[in-house]
């Protein structure tokens, strides 16, 4: 069995690790002799309160290093990789996949496919479990990590196979069962497709993964999106209003049904269904507690209602000034709507809001995540800006100025002429920013 090496990249003045004298690049071996694989099993050897650290130094001597501490001392020490371990990354072709329809030239980091269980947990992706071996299961029941967020997308074996383009895919209830047995805590999406895993296919998943509640949390429904860039890819039909009206009465059914034996409407729809079928935006209640909020399940919701919290709070008064906000199609009906109950309330301020047309992976993506630099400065050279421009958080990056396709913040604003600002995602700071509190 191969045994796992993890230099130290940092340690932190006055750690335990800095009392024992270790240093960058010195490297940890094991722990009560384990093998540490990644950051899930040093986080668990070290909650000992006796340790034997077998330590490597620069210079090849090795040593063990012995350590009484409180349980929940850390040690202080920090790794190049945030996982201790390569990324593991998706071993499917999925007909949907955004990322086989984005197009060539961007920066590497887009075009990888990351599959990680250990992902899941700490930063909330959702993964296939397909490159899943039962030691990773296992790994994970005896660390008790969770919530496991899931791509499952059919429960049906062979049509899971068909989306995934992966021939062992058809195992996925097996492994669900495992973990809700374990009670592991765990949510679910579904990437719904036309013609292909909706009506019957969409009641059997939901049905499915029903019978796995309470550790199967929620399951949210959302739709496939699909780019100008699919040459050489499957035929995958979108859906438009009549058809997202259907999925909605279909999901809805399922929530009264569910509500009934369960308790909970277990199921919901990402706000695109909404906003393509032309209905109003459900009120808070249908989110019970907005627990899929990274999937587009209620966003728009609970920013119209922190926004309508927070002008509450305002008292209004004769300021005046000009500015504008861009936003992608999906959030601008609601955006237009907030920037007019701002402009009611302090009526000398007035707001431009531009709907930006997704011309770089084409009209059907109308998230905002996925705006990029070029279309926002093509479509509003020579608009009336105002004082300055404010755009939404997930436009850019998320440690950096910077859009996906690389044009910066700073770029932006030279070519625009124009100051940008940015608004984060809640609507707290959408009110702050644009009255200028």
């Amino acid at each position: 069995m191969k045994k796992h090496v993890h230099e130290i990249a940092e340690v932190f003045p006055g750690s335990i690790a800095d009392q024992c004298g270790l240093v960058p690049g010195d490297k940890i071996l094991s722990i009560n002799g384990n093998d540490i694989q990644d950051i899930f099993d040093y986080q668990f050897y070290i909650e000992d309160e006796y340790l034997e650290i077998l330590i490597r130094e620069k210079n090849g001597e090795e040593y063990i290093l012995e350590i009484e501490k409180d349980e929940e001392e850390d040690l202080g020490v920090a790794f190049e990789e945030s996982l201790m371990d390569q990324y593991h990354s998706c071993t499917n072709k999925c007909v949907f996949c955004f990322i086989d329809q984005m197009p060539p030239g961007m920066r590497d980091t887009l075009y990888f496919k990351d599959d990680d269980s250990r992902l899941s947990f700490l930063q909330g992706n959702y993964i296939t479990l397909t490159n899943m071996k039962m030691e990773d299961i296992d790994r994970i029941i005896r660390y008790h990590l969770a919530p496991i967020n899931i791509s499952v997308h059919a429960t049906n074996p062979e049509l899971r196979c068909k989306l995934l383009n992966n021939r062992f895919a058809g195992d996925l209830l097996e492994k669900i069962k495992r973990f809700a047995d374990a009670n592991i805590e765990m949510n679910s999406q579904i990437v719904l497709c036309k013609n292909l895993n909706d009506k019957e296919e969409l009641d059997r998943t939901i049905e499915d993964l029903s019978k796995f509640y309470p550790a199967m949390g929620s399951v949210s429904v959302v739709p496939v999106g699909v780019t100008k860039f699919r040459e050489g890819l499957a035929a995958v039909e979108t859906f438009d209003k009549e058809s997202a009206k259907e999925v909605l009465s279909q999901i809805k059914g399922w929530q009264e049904r569910l509500k009934e034996s369960l308790g909970n409407t277990f199921v919901h729809a990402s706000d695109e269904w909404f906003i393509m079928a032309e209905e109003e935006i459900p009120e808070a209640d249908y989110y019970e507690g907005f627990g899929q909020l990274e999937n587009g399940v209620g966003m728009m919701r609970l920013l119209i209602d922190e926004v309508e919290e927070a002008l509450e709070a305002c008292e209004g008064d004769d300021r005046a000034y000009e500015f504008s906000v861009a936003t992608a199609k999906l959030a601008y009906p609601t955006i237009v709507d907030l920037a007019s109950k701002i402009e009611e309330k302090y009526p000398n301020i007035k707001i431009h809001v531009y709907c930006i047309r997704n011309d770089y992976f084409g009209e059907s993506i109308t998230v905002s995540g996925l705006l990029t630099g070029i279309d926002i400065i093509n479509q509003l050279k020579g608009k009336p800006l105002g004082e300055c421009l404010f755009l939404p958080v997930n436009v850019l990056k998320a440690d950096e100025d910077i859009f996906l396709d690389d044009i910066t913040l700073d770029e932006m604003c030279e070519t625009l002429q124009t100051p940008v600002n940015i608004i984060e995602s809640d609507g707290e700071d959408f009110v702050r920013k644009l009255t200028r509190q």
